[in-house]
This record gives C-alpha cells, structure tokens and sequence, in this order.
C-alpha cells in the first residue's frame, strides 16, 4: 500500500487541500483489487485552511515514513513558509519519499532546494515571483503539471487534479485513474504539457458545443475518424471545430484523437492478452507497426515492454515511473 501524507500548515488553500484528499483518502473506485492509498493528515497542530479548521493525524515528522508527500497551495506567496514546514519536506525526499506540489505548494518545494536545477511550474499568475525568488528553479509558465521523477509540480486549481490522477495513473494505472474521474466526473487524463491558458478546461456535460462530440469519438476510437468526420458530426466547419478544440482541450482535433486512441492501447495492454495487430485494430491505429510508432514516440516505451513491466509492477526503462503520461 501506498502511504500518502498531506503536508499541512495555516495559510495552505483549501481547494488543493480537498481535492487531494478526496483522490487518496477516498478508497479508490469501486472494482480496484490491489490496496488503495493510507493518507495522513501532517501538521503542526490544528490548522486553519481559509474557513476551515483541519486537525492533523500526525506532526510534520511523521513525513519522512511515507512514500509520497503532497504539499497543497500556499496562499500567501509574499510571506516565507514555516521552517518546519520546509525541513519535513526536505527530509522526507532526502528519506526517499515522491514529493509532489499542488498550485503555489510549489514555493514550499523551492524552500526546501528540492526545485534547484528543477523544471517546475505553478499557478500561472505566481510563476514570475517564483522565478525571481529562486533562480536556481527552472520555471515552466505554459504548462498543467510537471514530473521529475521523485518531484513533481502543478499549476493552480485544475491542474492540480490532472496531477493526482497522473499520481494514480503511475502507481494503479490507466484503467484506475479513469474509473477514479468517472467517479469524480473529471477528464479522465490531460497531458501534463498542455496549456494552462485554457479558456474552458473541463467540458461541461451538458451545453457545450463539444460535450456530446468527444463522448461520440471516444466510442470509436477503432475507427478511422478525421477532422471532417468530427466536423461533420458537430455540424461546424473544419476551421471552427478547430478553433473549439484548441480552446477546450488546448490542442488540435488530431492531437487529442491520437492521445485518445494511445490511452486506449496502454488499457488493452494492462488489462487483456489481445496482440499488438487485435490492439492496433480496436484503437484505429490500423497496423501494428503503426500502433508501436505512435506507443514509442508518446509513453517512451513499445507496447510489448509497456505490458511486461506493467504486469511485473516495475518502471520502463526510461520512464520516470510506471507509466510515463499521456
């Protein structure tokens, strides 16, 4: 079992703080067999989240026991962060443990030198401050989430959920971290590369001119859909449809079809027997040289290591986990 720890103070935003808590402290979707997360609550005593009053489970030194830490967001990024704060943090990454930041939690990790030499990220509107403040961090302004490995990075409020599911993806992979957003009616997954600017990130289900379209595509995926087939079934012109998609999911038509249609393989892989040609098949990718081409140059991996590695609980060679995002 994975242990989890919130790494917890005053002053942390409680939307980051809740959202987390909800991913790893609510016993994972229903049909997971291996052991969900053991969350702890990590703080220096009662501790004041906005409007809220959080008791911890434990003190900070309890984080240095647990294999992944989660700082949520710091409200006040003009003020430094407790000392103590940044100590624990600091040990438990020196002790092995996944550190990962939620938002402005960020500037906690830059305190603790553990972003120096780093790519990171951050809300969009507090990367320029943590860029000045820590020259030593690279800091990525254009992006949802970054992995580093044992570090990772989050911009503010959404992103921070596409983190924990990419978190879940890694250690329960890709058919657990999507039953998990059906539950929590999240996108099921969006690459940690795209654009924080996003004009509507997540699609309403209903009302949104594109809702019922990627429901409509996802279904049929072993197709060969083109961007006039999507066109057509909008009922927008191949230019508008364009448009939409870029200000929806931050990319093009094509781009999110091929993620789709990836996504779907790396499930096949975890959960049949079905060769690489029935898999090519059923995700549209046509042959199975195809299907390796596009697995390869996304996940990092081919799909026959993909499934070995998975099936044995180890990481790809060069991946940065289990499953390097998609």
């Amino acid at each position: 079992m994975n242990t989890v720890a919130l790494a917890v103070t005053d002053g942390m935003l409680h939307f980051e703080l809740s959202l987390a808590y909800e991913v790893f402290g609510s016993g994972g979707p229903a049909g997971v067999a291996a052991p969900w997360y053991d969350l702890a609550v990590c703080g220096r005593g009662a501790v004041l989240a906005g409007r809220f009053r959080l008791e911890p489970d434990h003190g900070l030194d309890h984080l240095p026991r647990v294999q992944t830490v989660i700082v949520p967001g710091w409200a006040d990024t003009d003020v430094e962060p407790p000392a103590d704060l940044v100590d624990a943090v600091r040990a438990a990454h020196e002790a092995g443990a996944r550190v990962a930041s939620l938002c402005t939690g960020a500037f906690v990790l830059a305190a603790a030198g553990l972003l120096d030499g780093r790519r990171a990220t951050t809300h969009w509107a507090h990367t320029e401050a943590l860029a000045a403040r820590y020259p030593r961090v690279e800091v990525d302004p254009d992006v949802l989430y970054v992995d580093d490995g044992s570090v990772l990075t989050s911009a503010g409020k959404a992103a921070a959920m596409d983190l924990c599911l990419h978190l879940v993806r890694l250690d329960h992979g890709a058919s657990t971290a999507n039953a998990l957003a059906r539950r929590l009616v999240v996108p099921p997954h969006r690459d940690g590369g795209q654009a924080q600017f996003v004009t509507s990130p997540v699609p309403a289900q209903d009302g949104h001119p594109l809702a019922e379209l990627l429901g409509w595509a996802i279904e049929r995926l072993d197709r060969p859909l083109t961007v006039e087939d999507l066109a057509r079934r909008a009922r927008m012109s191949s230019r508008h449809l364009g448009r939409q998609f870029r200000s929806v999911t931050g990319t093009t038509p094509l781009q999110w079809l091929l993620v789709q249609r990836i996504r779907r393989a790396q499930e096949l892989l975890e959960s049949t027997d079905d060769g690489i040609d029935a898999i090519a098949a059923a995700t549209g990718m046509g042959t199975a040289a195809t299907l390796r081409r596009h697995f390869r140059r996304t996940v990092g991996v081919p799909p026959d290591t993909y499934r070995r590695t998975f099936r044995a609980g180890r990481p790809p060679d060069g991946a940065p986990g289990p499953f390097r995002p998609v």
